[in-house]
């Protein structure tokens, strides 16, 4: 690097002073802002293949419009860290994803230049429309620009904004940001050429003149248009955005960062909604990242110069996981069913990597279907798979399931028709935040009438739960975290039926019920307690709907004292399932405290810290236990646990 353009990016603390840089500069800038960023997400992880392949853009956006007056809308916005280092975060990013820092994703809370906080799929082109919608009724003069890529342009959601925004014709700019790397090949001589005839203000101006001059004359108003469209409809891909009311520019080259600023000051000035299809490459600057754009999607903290996955940032020390995970568990357990079973079908939306579920796709490719960012399709899909006989196991994130609430109940439960989901990053899931943090499914789920809801403790309860969710004629839940499966050396694995819990520990003081992978805080928990003279009983619950009638039955002949743990927001969680049982069965004399989450939005963080935090480590568990028993003693005449007394 020389040593101006060494100094060019120290110079940006906002987006002001990267309008005082000279168009000739913008590559330099562009080099060094892709450097700042590989360094930074090297050392605290997150989204960095697609954060990469847009720097040309998010500079070109901010160099051409005047943010944040003028407002640009990311879809997902996993790739808007060279837009945070451009607007005024650069000393704060390697806070990046960290409990009180960063977000990985825009923030209204963080910046001005964030108007939402999102990153869920296929959301900015409905954002935008309505932002543009409410300037042209306050009387606004802004810009609106909404950047999608196109695996976001496959969300349903997407393709009704872009309905809706060709029917409304508000002046709206929608930015195609295109990284599949086969599209490549569209980009050459007459594709460049094309661009700069279709984007020249003379030739809109001439379009403009045309039609306004043939107004009167509808005949002629459509040979005009046919003449002035039939070319670029023969050459450009560019036809469906047209017919849905849409002017189509592109594709054009995401990488060039002067040509992107003179295609973006020339689109900007048309009064019509416009998509402009920009190819860009996937991890474009990083050779680890070009090379596997999956595996450098989303990373942890790595080497630089080797790409190589860094556990235990503290020295940087080389190592890997030490236990398999709930994912990879998931997707070996479906695997050994399937080739028992040739019905078993595996369904995903966009996500084969982080479900778990590549394995199952190289060895049955022909019963293995990822539909794409499109959730509700998904659902819908596994259902009719479903009603023809066949054993569909829909996978998807907790998350982003939620979108899919009508389809389970409409597709699925109405139906009768038996699907298994799938519920991964179940819980906390650390780094990601509010946006990803699965902690409302047994609410959404819940309320479904013979849904049954499961969560695993270990390895062999995956694969036990996927073969009775395989076998159920209805809706079938597994949800379980992003996170090693704990050691139960203590425990016995024993076949179980759907709604069969087990006593892991006995104890006449307290029972502690545990909600999938915390039981293994709820064991260590009683084991603190003990210490402190409390004896508690440990259930794994194993499943939250139906609950296990006789299990709680015969504790409360010996226990009135119940704490629920779950990794879900307290409001119609495990706990609430707990406490809805005891007064169907007139149990009015069970005192039931649940431990849970609070209902709120939790920022990002390590799962292991927000845990701790809320209450969920076995320390905190055991802590407040002790605290409420004592409590429990001081009210009460008859001394700590009276019950005791009375039996």
């Amino acid at each position: 690097m020389t040593a101006e353009s060494e100094s060019l990016l120290a110079k940006i603390q906002n987006v002001s002073d990267l309008k005082k840089l000279r168009p000739e500069q913008l590559p330099v800038l562009a080099a060094e802002l892709r450097r700042f960023m590989i360094e930074t997400v090297s050392k605290t992880g997150g989204h960095l293949g697609a954060g990469l392949g847009a720097v040309e853009l998010t500079i070109a956006l901010h160099y051409v419009l005047d943010t944040p007056r003028d407002k640009v809308i990311w879809d997902i916005s996993h790739q808007t860290y060279p837009h945070k280092i451009l607007t005024g975060r650069k000393d704060r990013m390697r806070t990046l994803r960290q409990y009180g820092g960063l977000s990985g994703f825009t923030n209204p809370a963080e910046s001005e230049h964030d108007h939402f906080l999102v990153a869920h799929a296929g959301t900015a082109i409905s954002q935008a429309l309505g932002l543009a919608c409410a300037r042209d009724f306050l009387g606004g003069k802004e810009k609106i620009v909404a950047v999608i890529g196109d695996g976001g342009l496959s969300s349903g959601l997407a393709l009704e904004g872009l309905n809706n925004a060709g029917h409304l014709r508000k002046k709206m700019l929608i930015v195609l940001n295109d990284n599949e790397m086969s599209i490549s090949k569209n980009v050459g001589g007459i594709s460049r050429y094309l661009n700069k005839v279709i984007t020249n203000p003379l030739y809109n101006r001439l379009r403009a003149d045309v039609e306004k001059s043939i107004e009167a004359f509808p005949r002629l108003k459509k040979l005009a248009r046919y003449a002035l469209e039939g070319v670029k409809h023969l050459l450009v891909p560019g036809i469906v955005f047209e017919e849905l009311g849409l002017r189509y520019f592109g594709p054009v080259n995401g990488h060039d960062v002067i040509g992107l600023v003179k295609t973006l000051e020339n689109v900007s000035k048309i009064e019509a909604p416009i998509l402009l299809h920009v190819l860009t490459e996937k991890g474009k600057g990083y050779e680890f990242a070009e090379k596997d754009e999956e595996r450098f999607h989303g990373v942890n903290p790595f080497d630089v110069k080797t790409g190589e996955k860094l556990i235990g940032t503290g020295n940087g020390s080389l190592s890997v996981p030490k236990r398999p995970t709930y994912t990879e568990a998931f997707g070996r357990s479906l695997a050994e069913i399937a080739r028992e079973n040739p019905k078993v079908f595996a369904i995903t939306a966009a996500m084969p990597s982080g479900t778990g579920l590549l394995d199952f796709q190289k060895e049955f490719p022909n019963r293995f279907y990822d539909v794409g960012i499109a959730e509700q399709h998904a659902v819908t899909f596994s259902a009719a798979l479903a009603k023809a006989g066949l054993k569909p196991v829909c996978a998807i994130y907790s998350t982003f399931l939620q979108r899919s609430e009508d389809q389970l109940i409409h597709d699925i439960a109405l139906q009768k028709v038996g699907v298994t989901l799938g519920l991964d990053r179940a819980g906390l899931v650390g780094a990601d935040g509010a946006t990803h943090n699965g902690v409302f499914d047994i609410s959404y789920i819940g309320h479904i009438p013979d849904a049954v809801i499961a969560s695993p403790r270990d390895a062999f309860e995956m694969k036990r739960m996927l073969t009775l969710g395989i076998e159920y004629q209805g809706l079938f839940a597994i949800r379980y975290p992003k996170d090693e499966i704990p050691e139960f050396p203590e425990a016995e694995r024993r076949v179980f039926n759907i709604g069969e819990g087990e006593i892991l520990r006995e104890g006449e003081d307290a029972v502690l019920l545990a909600f999938g992978s915390l039981a293994r805080q709820a064991l260590d928990a009683a084991q603190l307690l003990s210490r402190e003279g409390v004896k508690a009983a440990v259930c794994n619950m194993r499943f939250a709907k139906p609950l296990d009638r006789n299990l709680l039955l015969s504790l409360v002949s010996k226990n009135r004292l119940f704490y629920t743990i779950e990794d879900h927001v307290l409001t119609g969680g495990f706990g609430s399932k707990v406490l809805e049982f005891f007064e169907r069965e007139g149990l009015a004399e069970v005192r039931v405290k649940r431990i849970a989450l609070p209902d709120e939005f939790t920022e990002h963080g390590p799962r292991g810290f927000l845990l701790d935090r809320f209450g969920l480590s076995a320390a905190k568990i055991a802590e407040y236990i002790l605290d409420d028993v004592k409590k429990n003693e001081k009210s009460s005449h008859f001394g700590l646990f009276p019950w005791k007394r009375l039996a």
